[in-house]
């Protein structure tokens, strides 16, 4: 580990994290020169053991006394910086003190995540990274094989989507649907039966689904509008959950976390 000290907010080598406020700005260049962000230290852990190759790391000085041994090892400079400094160049009170800039893992294809897969989770216009995030931490959690995005998804590698899924976007395989809503005929091709999620009162209710060993994929619209009429008519068939006290729908992460968990499960 090369430790350097840096007190200047505009120097170079701090690039990667200039800005992180600039959601317009980070959208567009991270993609392109190929890395992502990862903040706190479990995070920058759980970018270690998936095999993103370090950039750089940016602490707080008292987050070098309590490195974590996986992140001591890394063959990449380690910059400290003053909260000061760390304010000036990131925007924002990085209260966990720790950032990682990694290499962006390989992209899958929708083909090859679909190859391995049983369950998955598919999402359409969900372009919320906190909302992304959590969906990913409960589809890893509750049994989902991998999740598929419509193109028109924000980036899970986004920062603040890889902080709430706790790093899970990096283990879970996902991959883009490049056609849209015709990538959900190509789940049917490969033998998903697929379920649209929606609040309305006809749906079937999501635990009267019977599965058994049947490839299955859950498809889920973004907060407030839902899924659109097209990706609902290219499903098998709409469910919904079954709610109480006059309640008409859950945050499209919570019903993801519902919808995972009754998907999710595997026949005994």
């Amino acid at each position: 580990m090369t430790v350097v000290e840096v007190t200047d907010p505009s120097d170079p080598r701090l690039a990667d994290y200039l800005g992180l406020t600039d959601v317009v700005r980070r959208v567009k260049h991270e993609p392109e020169k190929g890395f992502f962000l990862a903040e706190g230290q479990l995070v920058m852990r759980r970018a270690v053991q998936a095999g993103c190759a370090p950039r750089s790391l940016l602490l707080a000085p008292n987050r070098l006394q309590d490195l974590l041994p996986e992140l001591q090892d890394l063959d990449c400079p380690t910059f400290v910086a003053a909260p000061d400094v760390l304010l000036a160049v990131t925007g924002f009170h990085v209260h966990r003190g720790a950032l990682g800039a990694f290499g962006r893992p390989r992209p899958r294809t929708a083909t090859d995540v679909l190859a391995t897969s049983t369950r998955v989770l598919v999402l359409e216009n969900v372009n919320s990274p906190t909302n992304l995030g959590a969906v990913f931490r409960s589809a890893a959690g509750l049994g989902v094989d991998a999740v598929l995005l419509s193109p028109t998804c924000c980036d899970p590698l986004y920062r603040r989507s890889v902080r709430v899924s706790m790093g899970e976007v990096l283990s879970l395989p996902y991959a883009y649907l490049e056609a849209w809503p015709g990538g959900v005929q190509q789940l049917r091709d490969a033998g998903f039966r697929v379920l649209a999620m929606t609040p309305a009162a006809d749906a079937t209710p999501l635990e009267q689904v019977v599965l058994g060993a049947d490839r299955a994929a859950l498809l889920l619209g973004a907060e407030g509008p839902g899924l659109t009429a097209e990706a609902m008519a290219a499903s098998d068939l709409r469910v919904r959950i079954s709610m109480a006290h006059g309640v008409d729908s859950l945050n499209v992460a919570a019903a993801a976390a519902v919808g995972c968990w009754v998907v999710g499960r595997r026949p005994v």
